[in-house]
């Protein structure tokens, strides 16, 4: 246990003295402390847990842990990364808890998790937590912590049904799930009794105090960072973006009530400032809030800020970035294919990019990164021609600014309209055609990893069978050749990694998540998809059955 970790934090808030019969609870992030500590929702949830006289809170890392309790009763997972679940089964083992909840006694605890991950598709999890926290948490564990309270002597069973009342609460093993055949689609998804809601609603908090850091510490992956939450979704919707669809509606910090005294607060302790959150420029004070920023008094502080949206970099918001130790900017534009951007719903012209280069250059930036993808639904050859002849444009337009483009394969993400669609198998050509005609240029090209992107799209797609598949990969090692080795040990019993990953799904399919509701109905999400398909220029782009 490595206790100078805990000592160099400096922490933002006072935690409670625990009450004699307190509930000892274990909050594990399941990597290193430096990554765990550096997640905005994992601080804000701990710091939460630790203000409550109710709870005594511990946090466990797979690299240390506070002193932990001999008989927790509550066991939390933050998850923000899908491979980190082999972390999750190794921490259960270091504390001699079956990683099955169903081979768990009424005297351990029960082990809960939450995080972007869990609440856009729990299913392929499903089977090793008893309690799944669906959304926000600033209502939610609340809501979870009371409910838990009222049964807490109660036995498993009756606690766990208990809990599934609770909005925004999922108990996976209170649902039965059947399929058409072992190894085809779901058939249904149904409680197992009546006292069971048939569907779980995400809970969304629509206050305007947003998350800001609960610790400072130099230890963490970004050094003596203070965290302000400055939106919250994105009001583009792009329609392959999880970021946008499944936290909506966008919502802003108020500037005067929840901004200022948070920022205050942070610089109070630190000069290393970020500014959090999908769009944040797009927030209807951000000029205001940059203004506040450019203070003589801040004169020290290093600003990073999250994601621009691209159409509002001016060059006073390139020169107060290079004036505070930012040196690029990072900016999505997904395709150099005006075409492609329409499907996708990306409001976005290549003038404004152009534009963008050329303002971040004259307001003293060096470089510029742009976000791009490929095997995007509706992808034709020439799109990824465009990307090309746009990076040239952008050389010529403002020579010197060292410019990057990072590249991702699609990858369909649960709840949004892009959902029933594949991973195209000419993603991977497609990021080598790039890397071929950039590289001359002097363009900076940086492709994710296609072979991550098959395993991202098996874990997002992924029903309740795949348990037993990722129970298997941790003892091979988390390579495409572990899944493949652990897919052909379960023939016949799960459909094979062309079904999750490649295949388009016909718009009828019950689809593993059917009954955890996102923010918008399924009848919303074909309407956007039928307006994504209208712009294809080939129809076998197209789903079959689209209602």
């Amino acid at each position: 246990m490595t206790s100078s970790l805990f000592t160099a934090e400096r922490l933002l808030f006072t935690p409670a003295i625990p009450d004699a019969d307190a509930i000892p609870t274990i909050f594990a992030f399941p990597n290193e402390y430096s990554v765990g500590i550096t997640s905005l929702g994992y601080q804000v949830v701990w710091a939460t847990l630790a203000m409550r006289s109710d709870i005594f809170i511990s946090r466990l890392f797979t690299d240390t842990h506070e002193q932990l309790p001999r008989k927790p009763e509550l066991l939390g997972f933050s998850v923000s990364w899908e491979l980190d679940y082999v972390n999750i089964l190794t921490l259960l083992e270091s504390l001699t808890i079956p990683i099955w909840s169903h081979s768990r006694e009424d005297d351990q605890p029960l082990v809960f998790g939450g995080g972007p991950v869990l609440t856009a598709n729990p299913e392929p999890f499903a089977d090793f937590f008893d309690v799944i926290l669906l959304g926000d948490g600033e209502d939610l564990l609340g809501n979870f912590i009371e409910a838990y309270k009222e049964v807490r002597n109660a036995s498993r069973q009756k606690k766990l049904t208990r809990l599934a009342q609770v909005p925004g609460i999922y108990v996976p093993s209170l649902y039965e799930v059947e399929y058409l055949a072992p190894d085809d689609a779901v058939k249904s998804i149904q409680p197992i009794s009546v006292d069971i809601p048939t569907v779980v609603q995400k809970q969304t908090y629509r206050g305007n105090t947003l998350s800001a850091s609960t610790v400072v510490t130099e230890k963490a992956a970004w050094e003596n960072i203070y965290m302000v939450e400055v939106v919250r979704s994105c009001p583009e919707m792009c329609r392959f973006c999880m970021a946008s669809y499944l936290t909506l509606p966008f919502r802003t910090a108020s500037f005067e009530g929840s901004l200022i005294p948070a920022i205050e607060k942070g610089l109070s302790v630190t000069n290393r400032l970020g500014l959090l959150g999908a769009s944040v420029t797009q927030h209807p004070e951000f000029e205001t809030l940059l203004n506040y920023i450019s203070q003589p008094k801040y004169d020290d502080v290093r600003l990073s800020i999250a994601s621009v949206r691209t159409n509002t970099v001016t060059v006073q918001l390139a020169k107060i970035l290079a004036q505070r130790d930012t040196r690029s900017l990072t900016i999505a534009v997904e395709s150099g294919s005006e075409k492609l951007r329409q499907i996708i719903n990306k409001k976005l012209h290549n003038d404004e990019i152009i534009q963008t280069a050329i303002n971040a250059k004259a307001g003293g930036l060096t470089g510029l990164k742009l976000y791009g993808m490929v095997g995007v639904p509706g992808e034709e050859p020439e799109d990824l021609e465009q990307t090309v002849a746009l990076m040239r444009i952008l050389k010529k337009a403002a020579p010197g600014l060292r410019l990057t483009l990072g590249c991702s394969t699609f990858v369909p993400k649960a709840h949004t309209p892009f959902q029933w669609f594949g991973v195209n198998p000419q993603a991977e050509k497609r990021l080598q055609f790039l890397q071929k005609h950039l590289k001359p240029q002097g363009v900076d090209f940086r492709p994710e990893s296609y072979n991550w992107s098959i395993i991202q799209a098996l874990i997002s797609r992924g029903d309740r069978r795949l348990s037993q598949l990722l129970e298997l990969t941790r003892n091979y090692g988390d390579s495409l050749g572990s899944y493949r080795r652990a897919f052909k040990q379960l023939k016949g019993q799960i459909p094979d990694v062309d079904f999750y990953v490649h295949s388009n799904w016909s718009t009828t399919q019950i689809l593993p998540w059917n009954h955890i509701i996102g923010p918008l109905p399924q009848s919303t999400l074909l309407k956007h998809l039928a307006d994504a398909t209208s712009h294809f220029s080939s129809p076998q782009n197209e789903l079959p059955a689209l209602v």
